[in-house]
C-alpha cells in the first residue's frame, strides 16, 4: 500500500532530497502506510526511515515528523469508509432531498472514531482494521451498539453482519481497548426488556466498555416509505429512565462507577428533573447529548456565585439567545440570572421551532438557518444575537463552517436578521467573555 502526497515544504528534509507532490509514500521503518493512523503511529518521536516511489523509482529518506515537511492528499490519506447499514432509525434517511451532497454520506469509519469520536457500527470493519486497533493499542474505540441481541440487532441495522460483529466488542475487550456504546432506543423495538439485556451483556464487558449511553431516536418529518417507528411519550420515556437508574444504582454499589446514562432529552420528554451533577461522574458521554443540561446549569450557578458585579465593567446592552425547544427552559434560567447578577445586560431568549424536520425535533444543533431568520424577522435581538456553535459547524471535511445545514450562510443570516450573530460553545466562561465584547 502507499499514500500519494499533495505537497512537500520547502527546505525540509524530503524537499530537499527531491521528495515532490505526486510522489507516493510507500512505508516508514519498513511498515506499509495505507492512512493517517498509520503515519502517526509509526513516525514516532525519534529518527525513522521513509520509503518513496518518485517518478517510478524507489527512494530512501532518514529524518524525523518535524522535519520531513510531507502534507497529504485528504486527512485521512484514504477515501472515508461508508456504512453500509440500513437502519430503521437512521437520521439520513429522513432527510429531505435536494440539499448538499455531504449531509447524505454515512460515515461508518472506525479512524474516525478514535480521531473525531464518532460512533462506529463494526459491520463495516476489516480484519486488518481490527488487528491494527489491537497492535496499536487505540482507545476509545465510540461503538454505535443498539443491541446486544444480535437477531434484532440485524433485523433494526438490516444487515446480516449485525449480529457477528458483536464479538468484536469481546476481542476489543481482551486486548484492554477502551470502549464507549451508544444505544439508539426505539419505543417498543429494543426498549424495556431490550434494553435490560443490553445494559447487562454490556456490563460483562467492564472496564473496556467503560460507559454506555442512551439516546432516544430522532424522527423527522420525512419519513414516507420507512419503518413505523413512534416517539417516545412521557410514560415509556420515564420507563427508560426507571430501567437505566437502577441498573445504574445496582452497577454502582459493586464498580463504584453507574457506567449507563440516559440521554438528557428523556428526561425532558419524561418531565422529571434532571439529575444532580454528581450522577454523571466524569461526564464520559457528554457529547452524546448526555448531562450537558446539568453540566451547563452547575458552571453558570458556580460563575454567577463567584462572579464580582464589576467583573463585567460594560454598558447597558441587550443582547440575545436563539435555541432550540428542549434547551429554552435552561437557557432561559441562565439570563434570568445572568441578568439579575449585572444589571446592565438584558437578555433576550427565543425558542426556535424546527419547522425543516418537524417540531419532533427539538435541539439546537438541528435548527437551520431558514428556521432561524423566519422566527425571529422583526424581534428584539439586541447588539448581538448568540447561537450554539454545534448550528454551524460541519464535518472535518467542510471547506465552509458558517454554514448551517440548509446552507445558510451565517453572513446571509445577518444580514436578513440586520444583527451580528456569534456561535458560542457551551461554556460559560467563553459566552460571559463574547458578550463583553459586544460593541
Amino acid at each position: 500500500m502507499s499514500v500519494k502526497i499533495k505537497s512537500v515544504k520547502k527546505f525540509s528534509k524530503c524537499s530537499l532530497l527531491g521528495v515532490s507532490a505526486g510522489d507516493m509514500l510507500i512505508s516508514v521503518d519498513g511498515n506499509e502506510i495505507e492512512d493517517v493512523l498509520d503515519y502517526d503511529f509509526y513516525m514516532n518521536d525519534g529518527k525513522v526511515t521513509l520509503e518513496f516511489l518518485c517518478g517510478g523509482k524507489r527512494k530512501t529518506v532518514k529524518t524525523t515528523k518535524e522535519k520531513c515537511g510531507l502534507e497529504f492528499e485528504t486527512y485521512l490519506m484514504d477515501k472515508q469508509q461508508g456504512c453500509k447499514n440500513k437502519c430503521i432509525f437512521c437520521f439520513i434517511d429522513q432527510l429531505p432531498k435536494n440539499m448538499r451532497k455531504t449531509l447524505y454520506f454515512k460515515d461508518d469509519d472506525s479512524r474516525l472514531s478514535f480521531l473525531f469520536g464518532n460512533y462506529i457500527t463494526l459491520t463495516n470493519i476489516s480484519e486488518r482494521e481490527i488487528e491494527r486497533i489491537i497492535k496499536m493499542h487505540i482507545s476509545p474505540i465510540n461503538i454505535s451498539v443498539h443491541t446486544m441481541n444480535p437477531e434484532l440487532r440485524v433485523r433494526m441495522m438490516k444487515n446480516p453482519k449485525a449480529g457477528e460483529s458483536l464479538k468484536i466488542i469481546g476481542r476489543f475487550a481482551d486486548a484492554g481497548i477502551k470502549m464507549n456504546a451508544q444505544l439508539v432506543l426505539c419505543p417498543g423495538i429494543n426498549d424495556g426488556d431490550e434494553l435490560l439485556y443490553s445494559l447487562t451483556e454490556l456490563a460483562k464487558f467492564y472496564p473496556a466498555v467503560s460507559s454506555v449511553a442512551a439516546v432516544p431516536v430522532g424522527l423527522t418529518k420525512y419519513r414516507d416509505g420507512l419503518a413505523d417507528i413512534s416517539p417516545f411519550t412521557k410514560e415509556t420515556a420515564a420507563n427508560v429512565i426507571e430501567i437505566m437508574e437502577k441498573f445504574g444504582d445496582d452497577f454502582k454499589s459493586r464498580n463504584g462507577t453507574r457506567l449507563c446514562f440516559p440521554a438528557d432529552e428523556f428526561y425532558l420528554t419524561a418531565e422529571m428533573p434532571m439529575p444532580g451533577n454528581d450522577f454523571y461522574e466524569d461526564y464520559p458521554q457528554i457529547e452524546n447529548g448526555v448531562g450537558m443540561w446539568t453540566s451547563f446549569e452547575t458552571d453558570y450557578l458556580d460563575f454567577l456565585n463567584n462572579a464580582d458585579k464589576s467583573y463585567f465593567p460594560f454598558a447597558k446592552k441587550c443582547v440575545s439567545f436563539a435555541t432550540g425547544t428542549a434547551a429554552y427552559p435552561l437557557i432561559s434560567a441562565f439570563a434570568k440570572q445572568t441578568s439579575e447578577k449585572f444589571s446592565q445586560l438584558k437578555i433576550n431568549v427565543y425558542s426556535i421551532k424546527n419547522e425543516f424536520f418537524g417540531e419532533s425535533i427539538t435541539v439546537a444543533g438541528l435548527i437551520t438557518g431558514q428556521d432561524l431568520i423566519n422566527q425571529l424577522k422583526g424581534k428584539q435581538l439586541g447588539k448581538a444575537l448568540f447561537i450554539s456553535s454545534n448550528m454551524v459547524i460541519g464535518s472535518y471535511q467542510e471547506e465552509n463552517e458558517n454554514i448551517f445545514l440548509d446552507d445558510v450562510t451565517i453572513t446571509q443570516a445577518e444580514k436578513e436578521l440586520g444583527v451580528k450573530i456569534i456561535p458560542v460553545s457551551e461554556s460559560v466562561e467563553e459566552i460571559m467573555q463574547k458578550i463583553s465584547e459586544v460593541e
